[in-house]
C-alpha cells in the first residue's frame, strides 16, 4: 500500500496529542488464529471478502503469512507501537465491535465519544464508526489521518457517508488545536 505511510506520521501526532491531553488511545489489531479458524471459513462473508484470504487461496505457498497473529503484518507499525499499558484491541473482522471488547472498555471508562484514525478510511475505520454510531456513540474521523485504497472517489464516497450520516469528520490539525497540543 504505497500510499498509506504518509498517514501513519499524523496518526503518531494524533495519539501523542491525545496522551498528552489524558485522553486514552486504543489501537486494533487485525488478524486471525494461525490456523485461521476465526476468519469463519467458506460460510463466512471474510472468506469471500477478505483480500489476504483471497491472496492466500490463489497463492498457497503464502498460506500462514498473512494477517496471521503473531505474524510480521499483525504487528503494528514501527512509529505507532503502542506504549506501555496502552489498550491494544484484537479484531477479527474489518470493525472492530464485532467479538471485541471494545464496548466494555469504552463504557466501563465512561467514553461515549470517539476520534478513529487508521487504514483503511472506506473498510475498517468507516465500518468501526458505523458501529459505534449504532451503539451511540459520538465519532470523529480524521481525514488526513485515515487511508482509503482504490479510486479517488474512494475516501470521498467514505467520509460523505461518515459525516453525512454517522458521524463527523475533521482533521489533525483541528482535533490537536482543540486538546491544546500544537501541530508539529
Amino acid at each position: 500500500m504505497t500510499s498509506a505511510p504518509p498517514v501513519i506520521p499524523r496518526i503518531a501526532q494524533v495519539a501523542a496529542a491525545a496522551r498528552a491531553a489524558g485522553m486514552p488511545v486504543i489501537f486494533f489489531q487485525n488478524g486471525w488464529d494461525p490456523g485461521y479458524a476465526e476468519a469463519g471459513g467458506p460460510g463466512a462473508p471474510d472468506f469471500h471478502k477478505s483480500n489476504a484470504l483471497k491472496t492466500m487461496r490463489k497463492r498457497p505457498e503464502l498460506q500462514g503469512t498473512l494477517l496471521a497473529k503473531g505474524g510480521w503484518d499483525y504487528a503494528p507499525v514501527d512509529a505507532l507501537k503502542p506504549e506501555p499499558g496502552a489498550l491494544v484491541v484484537p479484531k477479527t473482522r474489518y470493525f472492530g465491535f464485532f467479538n471485541s471488547n471494545i464496548d466494555s472498555l469504552l463504557r466501563a471508562r465512561g467514553i461515549r465519544n470517539i476520534v478513529l484514525t487508521g487504514i483503511a478510511t472506506n473498510v475498517c475505520v468507516e465500518s468501526s464508526l458505523r458501529d459505534a454510531f449504532h451503539l451511540e456513540y459520538f465519532c470523529v474521523v480524521l481525514e488526513d489521518a485515515t487511508h482509503a485504497a482504490g479510486p479517488e472517489f474512494t475516501p470521498k464516497a467514505a467520509l460523505y457517508n461518515i459525516e453525512t450520516f454517522f458521524g463527523w469528520v475533521s482533521t489533525t490539525a483541528d482535533f490537536c488545536g482543540a486538546v491544546g497540543q500544537a501541530e508539529a
